[in-house]
């Protein structure tokens, strides 16, 4: 593949992505249809990605993306049910596929068979995830299907590395499988902590945004190729790195915070829309590889199909199973104190049982298989790579198109947390106001000694009147009973504000009179707009640090706190870039 293609190939997946997303339909779906159509154009050459190329470039960038803007309190609160599939649900789906296509395929050997439901087993997120953020779902659907997303991908890679080495020389056991999924795990984290702590300690110290971003963006590359190198898990390494400069977000630059939202948001795009790009591209070139093998094409098509629908079944089997037995373990726990995450209702887990699209880690793994095992050719790799596809494009197509019919079918809404949101946003947005307040209210001492404690008392209170009224008017708004419950707020009284231009005339005429040149007024002027400038951005500063303490004691959810966080940063961005500074 030269570099032309590969121009040609982003060029065009992005054009079809900004139609998609114009319209309201789902991009990753609409990208892949336009790339299962342009396969069989006649004179099209074969687009090869080298496996490499997905996961080591591709996959660190979006799944340290996904990390970055996930909610750590909601993954750590929900980390049992994401592990029961990020870790249960993939290796049940191996073994069923795995065993299912080792019966069906005499040729097929086990550890080829397992090797192959090691292939198909993890579900990526990214469609599941559009889907679910364009029709609203509920925010702990979301966290779950997000969180499985970061974790299976470790799950599976493990799993395939472990039946590649009994492909190749039939001596792994079960004792030397485990040793190396806890190493990956041990030395994966370990890794991406470790380079994390080390990477915000130089943004902190560099406080410079265009360098930040470039290291936050060379980041998750880094995390991978060492953690891999030391025969950790690249994927728990970059979702262990996310997390934790996610979480320390609050205490970098606003302007490094501004300046990296957009750029991430770019990446996932171009990575996203090549992705599924090349997924529909190489069908036809599967397709080829089969029937130019030793293999029965329809023998291969009808095992593909068996396992898109074991693939297709195990899924919700496994899901209510489980949370059968869950439930049954809660309820009894249920009496003795209360369990930090809400179990998904009915609904909700109809939804996420049918959410188990594949994506770009199926088919990495299935473009990594050797050409040559255990000094023979591989005579099952092409077999495996036309399920792998099948799979991919199959749940692609059957469970991403139906999926938001069956959102819209199931009316399934986030209107309960969002009022919730609203009720915890309305109520930090005044504890913020208070802190404001409070900043403002610490220097009438200082105004004292200048201008009398009246005039201080008074100006420090029309320079909070503003403030009070706009942010209880908006807490009202949210959600009524926090903002009255917090009414008092309003009591603080003072004389009313007055006129900024009959002032600034009245200095104007004082200063012809005293005598004063321009250029004085002017140095009074700007130490005075200065002194105003950093009371305000002392003042956000404030509203900012309550914020993320309230975030910090768990009593305001992460979603919340960057929302209210991106209205703080624009507010100092603007002072920063304001005329004042000029002066």
């Amino acid at each position: 593949m030269n570099e032309f293609t590969v121009v040609t190939v982003l060029l065009a997946a992005v054009l079809v992505a900004a139609f998609a997303r114009r319209v309201g339909w789902n991009s990753p779906l609409v990208i892949l249809a336009v790339g299962l159509a342009a396969s069989f154009l006649p004179g099209l050459e074969r687009v090869d990605v080298p496996p490499e190329l997905l996961l080591g470039i591709v996959l660190p960038p979006l799944l340290y993306s996904a990390a970055l803007s996930s909610s750590y309190q909601d993954f750590r609160a929900a980390i049992q049910p994401i592990a029961r599939l990020g870790v249960g649900l993939v290796i049940v789906t191996a073994l069923a596929v795995g065993l299912v296509a080792w019966r069906m395929d005499p040729v097929l050997s086990l550890p080829a068979a397992l090797l192959l439901g090691a292939v198909v087993a993890p579900p990526d997120a990214v469609a599941a995830s559009a889907v679910g953020r364009r029709l609203g779902l509920p925010r702990r659907v979301m966290t779950l299907l997000g969180g499985e997303s970061l974790i299976n991908d470790a799950t599976s890679l493990t799993l395939y590395r472990l039946t590649l080495a009994a492909v190749y020389t039939t001596t792994t056991s079960l004792a030397q499988g485990l040793v190396v999924f806890a190493l990956a795990v041990l030395v994966g984290v370990a890794v991406g902590i470790g380079l994390a702590y080390l990477a915000q300690v130089a943004r902190s110290g560099l406080r410079d945004p265009t360098v930040d971003t470039v290291i936050g963006l060379m980041l998750p590359f880094v995390a991978y190729w060492i953690a891999e190198e030391y025969q950790g898990s690249g994927v728990l390494s970059v979702v262990a790195a996310g997390f934790f400069i996610g979480q320390a977000a609050p205490r970098t630059t606003v302007a490094t915070r501004l300046h990296e939202e957009p750029i991430w948001a770019s990446v996932d795009l171009l990575l996203e829309s090549f992705t599924f790009a090349f997924i529909g591209l190489q069908l036809r070139w599967v397709i080829k590889d089969v029937n130019d093998s030793s293999q029965s094409l329809d023998a291969a098509l009808r095992l593909s199909l068996a396992v898109l629908a074991v693939a297709l079944v195990v899924r919700p089997l496994y899901i209510y199973a489980t949370e059968l037995l869950v439930r049954s373990k809660w309820a009894r726990r249920a009496r003795r104190r209360p369990t930090p995450y809400r179990p998904l209702t009915g609904r909700e887990l109809l939804v996420t049982s049918w959410a188990g699209m594949r994506g770009v880690v199926t088919l990495a793994a299935a473009a990594a298989i050797p050409v040559v095992a255990d000094g023979a050719p591989f005579a099952e790799r092409a077999t495996i790579q036309l399920a792998a596809y099948t799979v991919a494009i199959g749940t692609l197509l059957i469970q991403g198109l139906s999926l938001p019919t069956l959102i819209k079918a199931l009316k399934i809404s986030s209107e309960d947390e969002r009022s919730e949101d609203d009720a915890s946003e309305a109520r930090v947005r005044l504890l913020a106001t208070r802190a404001a307040s409070a900043v403002v209210r610490g220097q009438v001492d200082a105004w004292s000694g200048v201008m009398g404690r009246p005039e201080a008392e008074r100006i420090a209170t029309w320079a909070t009147q503003g403030l009070l009224a706009r942010e209880t008017a908006a807490a009202t708004l949210m959600h009524p009973d926090a903002a009255l419950a917090d009414v008092d707020m309003l009591t603080m009284t003072g004389a009313a504000p007055p006129s900024v231009i009959a002032e600034a005339r009245e200095v104007l005429d004082a200063g012809g009179s005293d005598g004063l040149s321009r250029e004085e007024l002017r140095r009074r002027a700007a130490s005075l707009t200065s002194r105003i400038a950093e009371l305000r951005t002392q003042m956000v500063r404030a509203q900012r640090s309550t914020v993320v303490a309230e975030r910090n004691a768990g009593r305001l959810n992460e979603t919340v706190m960057r929302r209210i966080m991106r209205e703080l940063d624009l507010e100092e961005e603007a002072m920063e870039a304001s005329w004042t500074n000029r002066l």
